[in-house]
């Protein structure tokens, strides 16, 4: 009996310390993003762990190509929401793996996006998820003029 309540107890201690001691994960152990980064296409470069590969330095867009151990990816800032939108609405016909921030987006394969998710925050989409009725081609490497080599 004494056995059976020492596991039970061990069992509660257990279940208590997972969802208080680690706020960062959530109860089926994968880990929580960060709160969604915001700044510059190089502030978030910098939380991302890129040197920046400036291809397009415009008022309304800003992007760059980056690389990591995992894959290379890009990175887009943007000077409006709506800028943004039709961005997303028009990058649907090209597939892809899209990690969404608030005047930023980051497009790459679907590790190198959840990896990038760990340290600039955010949410993920696949093309599919960003304009209903079309189903994207499944490239993963960005979109005309937006390419990642």
């Amino acid at each position: 009996m004494r056995t059976r309540v020492a596991v039970a107890v061990a069992a509660l201690s257990l279940a208590a310390g997972c969802s208080t001691a680690h706020p960062t994960a959530h109860s089926h152990g994968v880990p929580a993003a960060p709160k969604t980064a915001t700044g510059s296409l190089e502030q978030l470069a910098v939380k991302a762990r890129c040197k920046p590969d400036i291809q397009t330095d415009a008022r309304e867009l800003r992007q760059a190509n980056c690389s990591t151990g995992q894959g290379r990816y890009v990175l887009l800032t943007f000077a409006t929401d709506r800028g943004q939108r039709e961005w997303l609405n028009s990058a649907e016909d090209y597939g892809g793996t899209y990690l969404l921030g608030r005047r930023w987006v980051a497009v790459g394969d679907t590790g190198v996006v959840a990896g990038l998710r760990g340290r600039l925050g955010g949410t993920v989409e696949a093309g599919s998820q960003h304009h209903q009725g079309s189903s994207g081609s499944g490239r993963s490497d960005g979109h005309s003029g937006h390419h990642t080599s």
